[in-house]
C-alpha cells in the first residue's frame, strides 16, 4: 500500500526494497526472544534510544548504498525530493501521521512510540550525512 504513493513521488524500487522486508522481519523474529525486557522506567527509556539510535545508523547505511529503499523509506526520499523539506522533518511527520492512523482505528501507544516519532528524523538524517560521507575521499 504505502509503495503506491512512490509513483507520483517517481521513486523506484530495487533489491534494497526487498530486502528491507525480508531482513526486518527475520531480525526482529530472531532478537524479540533474546533481548531483554527492562522492569525499570529509566532502563526502558535507555532501550528505546539506544533502538532509535540503532535503526538510524542502519537506515544512514542502507540507503546510501542506493540498492533501494524500504516502503517508508523511500515515500521519505520521494517527498524530500519533492517539497524540498528536510529529510528529518519528513520522517518525523511520517511517524507521526502512522500515529495519528493508527489511534484513529483505535490502536494504541505509549511513551516509546512518541520517542521514536520525535527523534528518528533528526536521527536518521544525521546518520545520512554521516554515512554519506563514509565513501567520499577525504580532503586531507
Amino acid at each position: 500500500m504505502v509503495l503506491l504513493l512512490w509513483i507520483p513521488l517517481k521513486e523506484k524500487p530495487g533489491i534494497g526494497t526487498i530486502l528491507n522486508a525480508i531482513l526486518i522481519a527475520a531480525t526482529i523474529e530472531v532478537l524479540l526472544p533474546i533481548l531483554p525486557t527492562p522492569e525499570a522506567f529509566s532502563l526502558q527509556i535507555i532501550q528505546v534510544l539506544v533502538g532509535i539510535v540503532l535503526v538510524a545508523i542502519g537506515s544512514g547505511l542502507y540507503l546510501t548504498a542506493n540498492l533501494g529503499p524500504g516502503p517508508r523509506d523511500g515515500t521519505m526520499t520521494g517527498l524530500t525530493k519533492v517539497t524540498g523539506i528536510p529529510i528529518g522533518r519528513i520522517r518525523s511527520g511520517i511517524e507521526i501521521f502512522v500515529i495519528a492512523i493508527g489511534w484513529t482505528l483505535g490502536g494504541k501507544f505509549g511513551i516509546g512510540t512518541i520517542l521514536f516519532a520525535i527523534l528518528i528524523g533528526p536521527c536518521v538524517a544525521i546518520c545520512l550525512n554521516m554515512a554519506g560521507r563514509l565513501g567520499k575521499p577525504s580532503d586531507d
